[in-house]
């Protein structure tokens, strides 16, 4: 199984370090303009919403 990091948008494999890499974690400006975009229009969403979350639930309050 190979170790190689790729970008989380294009998959295009990533060569260096991570925090070497002036886009990181995406290969390009474009791929981190296009992630932005996912959050911004809610694209990307948290599975489970806040309020129902029981205070058992929260690492917050253990």
């Amino acid at each position: 199984m190979s170790s190689e990091s790729r970008c989380p948008i294009c998959q295009t494999p990533l060569a260096g370090e991570r925090e070497t890499r002036e886009y990181a974690p995406f290969c390009s400006s474009r791929c981190k303009l296009v992630d932005l975009s996912h959050w911004l229009n809610e694209g990307y969403r948290i599975s489970t919403p806040l309020d129902d979350l029981s205070p058992e639930d929260d690492p917050t309050l253990n």
